[in-house]
Order: C-alpha cells, then structure tokens, then sequence
C-alpha cells in the first residue's frame, strides 16, 4: 500500500510539476487601477472614517502602502500622459486637459512611446477599462493605437462626466448602452421641490457604465488567464457627477447630515450628496473586490501584482455638490484638485502581490506616476525595453523591501489654473504660481496676473505647508529653482509664458 501512495505521489509531481515550473517562469500579470479625483483620506487605509472601503483595506493589510507617492500631474489628462510614458510633465507631451470637438483630448502622437506599447512587445496581453482622455476617436492617440489590445469604456473624459452615458466605446466601435440622453451639467427647473425624489428622476438612466467596465475588466482577465497580461483600470469614480444606483445609495441615507445640492456649482443636483459621494467609493471597493476574488479563483493571485493609486486629489469648495471638509478626503493636505500643493497631488496609493511583497508594510519613498513604466518593465523581464529618455525611477528594490536610494528630485508643472511648477528633493518643496497669467478681461479660474514668486516649504517640520520660508533658506531655495529652470522644457502646445522663450 505504502509503494502505491508512493507511485501516486509521483505520478501526480509529475503531471503539476511542469505546471508549477510554467508558473514560477512566467511574469506577473499586472492590474493597474486608478481612481478619479480620489482624495489621499478618501479610504480606510489612508485614515477615512466615514466611507467603508473594506477591499481596499485589505489590499492594504496584505500589501504596501505608499504614503508619499504623487500623481502624474494635478488634472487628469497630463497625468496619465505621465503614467503611459515615464516622462514628468516638464518632459510629456500632454501637459494639460484640452477638450476637442466632437468628442475627445488632444492627442499624444502615432509615434508616442507607451506603457502598453512596450508591454505588449514583451508578450503581454494588453486591456484598458473605463477612462481614457489621451486622444479622440479617429485621431491617433485613441488606446487601440497606443499599444492596447482591449479598450472598453468612456473616450473622452467630457463624456464621462455622466455615469448614465448613452453610449461608451467598444475597442474603437461607438455603442449604445440604452440610456437616455442628458447633460451632466443640466440645471433643476425654476422652483423645482428639493425634497421631492421626482425633481432628480431625470439626471438617473438604465445601465450605470462603471459596472459594465467592470463586467469588461473581468471577461478580459478571464480571456488572458493562461498568459501574462496587464490589465488597466481608469476608473471614473469618484469623478462628479454625483450619480449612484439606488442600492448603494441606500447604505449611507440617513447615516449622517445631507442638506440636497441644488446643481448651484456645476454639474448634477442630487437629493442626498454626502451619501452619494461615499455609496460611489464604496460602490468602486466592491467592484476591485470582486476582481480580487476573480483572480483568486483563476489561480492566479500568486502570480499578480496589483497597484491603486488616484489620477490626481480631491475637488475643492463643494463643487458639484462634494465636500472633500465633511470627509476629510485630502487628509489634512494643503490644496485640491488642480493645485501642487500636496492635497492636489499626493495620491493614496497602495501596491499587492502575495508571496512577493511583505504583507501590512509602509513606505514613505517619494516616488511618482513616471516610476511605474521602468518599474513594470523589470518585473515583466523587459528591461532592456526601458526607453533612455523617461525620467522614471524603478521602484523594484522598495517593493521587494530592498534599500534603495532615495529620488533626486521629483518634478511637476502646468499651465493650468495660471501655470505652476513644483519640485521636491527630500523634504524640501518648492512652489511657483502665476506662470501663465490669464487675459485681460478674460474671466477664468486662475489667480490674477501677479509676479512670479516661489515658496519653499519643509514638509518635515509643515506637512501642511503652512508657512514659507523661502526667505529663509537662500541656499535651498536657489538650488531648486535651478532644478525647476532645468526640468521645464518649453512647449508650443502647452506654453508657460513666464519661462518660455519670448518669441
């Protein structure tokens, strides 16, 4: 009997061993998923109190937290163009948001060296899901001809303002999704009933798009499990408008004050806004959860690093009816959305893959949305492809819980909300507005035409940024200005007049 048990044991090594070797010889496949406007406080693991993110949390207890990690730029558009290419933003093509008609971004270029271009030719099967913004349709940024195999979901970010759209994109094919039409910027009629569910009945359609990305970002994964595959997830939550099945919205009326929002400050009104805004994180939780446990069962949850961070932070001033002060979803940070301080950049982020990276561990490693290009290509075998013009750092020794010397300097500008530049070494910070003053008489967000200054902050002694000491540190303060003369590179499509050569 006991030379029988034998015999099966061997039999059976012999079958799974070649299996088991296939395995442990093949890259990881990569799931990257990015949130929209995601504060740096908006989740459990980074401090949230109010809005349940328990998938993510657990992401985080059986991961690495990185708790100084900043996106490629401070608006969506440039910081994806910062993730796709490696490239800061004094160096990117795309260096701010620019809508084009009828539907789309500006485009990057046929010729634009990708994260999915290179993985791609070092065999991976390459999906995107949910937001693109980095060209239109018909126009040579679009994702099919950027190096991904799969798109499905929202082109243009214009378009993904509504969660109810009445169509989304099919690999490069316009499809209808049956939802009525409607703006997401639609105003209530004149005296319109606040308490009244009928006065928001038509800012509601049949098929919420985040769930049928979703449903697209599994199939993908499934149709790729016998081979190495990068699987990006751009999700649009919690990007406004506020819009919310009523399942979800449900677990969170009544839980705390919710005054409804009157459609005063862009986009859609909504009866319950606080409510919605958490049953949206909440909501986006439960769908990587079921991703997670997809993955889990394919058996490939060994072999699969996961990353989540956010495209940039949360918005300000209650705009379209968000309150980033009642959940604290900056995290204490100075600034929001559009802005350098580090509330408008410092991203939550967090990093998984079990048996690979010690489970519950923090870093606090000053790194950035171009790192991910090298970072991924040194775990998927390719290195060699790495390009020699990115100015990404790998981020492989801080993940594997290596030494690794700490980043010279990390790099951002834009000529948004009156052009900005910051750069960081170490602890220090400096920040530059004013940059690319607005028109004459021309009405616009951005500050007032003024002279160019530069702050300088110690995040060691202010994280808040609360006080410059620019005046203070001279020494200091020449030296990053120097890195912020050196690391802007002018651009015709994206000037800031104040740096660039007048012409």
């Amino acid at each position: 009997m006991r030379s029988l048990r034998l015999i099966s044991v061997a039999f059976f090594a012999a079958i799974f061993a070649p299996l088991s070797q296939a395995a442990a010889s093949r890259p990881p496949n990569i799931i990257f998923i990015l949130a929209d406007d995601l504060g740096y406080g908006d989740i459990g693991a980074f401090g949230q109190k109010i809005i349940r993110t328990p998938n993510l949390d657990r992401f985080a207890a059986e991961g690495l937290k990185f708790t100084q990690h900043y996106s490629g730029n401070n608006v969506c558009a440039p910081s994806r163009c910062v993730l796709m290419t490696g490239k800061h933003p004094g160096h990117a093509f795309i260096r701010d948001n620019r809508e084009m008609k009828p539907e789309g971004q500006f485009p990057i270029p046929a010729d634009t060296v990708t994260l999915p271009k290179l993985l791609k030719a070092a065999g991976y099967a390459t999906g995107g899901f949910g937001k693109w913004g980095l060209g239109g349709p018909g126009t040579d940024g679009v994702p099919l001809k950027q190096g991904f195999d799969r798109f499905y979901g929202y082109n243009c970010q214009a378009v993904a303002h509504n969660f109810y759209p009445t169509h989304l994109w099919d690999d490069e094919q316009h499809i209808e999704i049956g939802n009525p039409k409607f703006s997401a910027h639609q105003k209530l009629t004149p005296g319109a009933d606040l308490a009244s569910p009928a006065t928001y009945a038509a800012f509601n359609g049949k098929v919420y798009a985040p769930d049928l990305i979703s449903e697209q970002a599994r199939a993908f994964v499934r149709a790729n499990k016998d081979r190495p595959f990068f699987c990006y997830v751009p999700t649009t939550v919690p990007h406004l408008a506020l819009q919310i099945p009523d399942d979800s919205l449900a677990e969170y009326l009544g839980k705390f004050p919710d005054p409804p929002y009157d459609g005063s400050r862009g986009y859609l009104p909504h009866p319950h806004p606080r409510a919605a805004y958490a049953a949206m994180v909440t909501r986006m939780d439960r769908e990587i959860g079921r991703l997670m446990d997809l993955v889990k069962e394919l058996g490939l949850d060994d072999n699969t690093l996961w990353i989540f961070t956010s495209d940039n932070g949360p918005l300000y001033n209650q705009l379209g009816g968000t309150d980033s002060e009642f959940f604290n979803s900056h995290g204490a940070l100075r600034g929001r959305k559009g802005s350098f301080y580090e509330g408008g950049f410092r991203v939550p982020t967090l990093v998984r893959w079990t048996g690979h990276i010690a489970p519950g561990k923090t870093t606090a490693r000053v790194s950035g949305f171009e790192d991910w290009l090298p970072t991924l290509l040194e775990l998927a075998g390719a290195t060699a492809r790495t390009p020699k013009d990115i100015d990404g750092l790998s981020l492989v020794p801080t993940l594997l819980g290596r030494p690794q010397d700490p980043r010279p300097f990390l790099y951002r500008e834009s000529p948004g909300y009156g052009g900005q530049q910051t750069v960081r070494v170490g602890d220090w910070k400096a920040v530059r507005q004013n940059l690319r003053p607005r028109p004459a008489g021309k009405a616009a967000t951005a500050p007032a035409s003024g002279p160019v200054k530069t702050e300088l902050y110690n995040l060691a002694a202010d994280p808040a940024e609360s006080t410059d000491v620019a005046a203070k540190n001279p020494e200091v303060l020449a030296r990053l200005e120097k890195i912020l003369r050196e690391q802007h590179v002018p651009s015709a499509e994206f000037p800031l007049p104040a740096l660039d050569p007048v012409r």
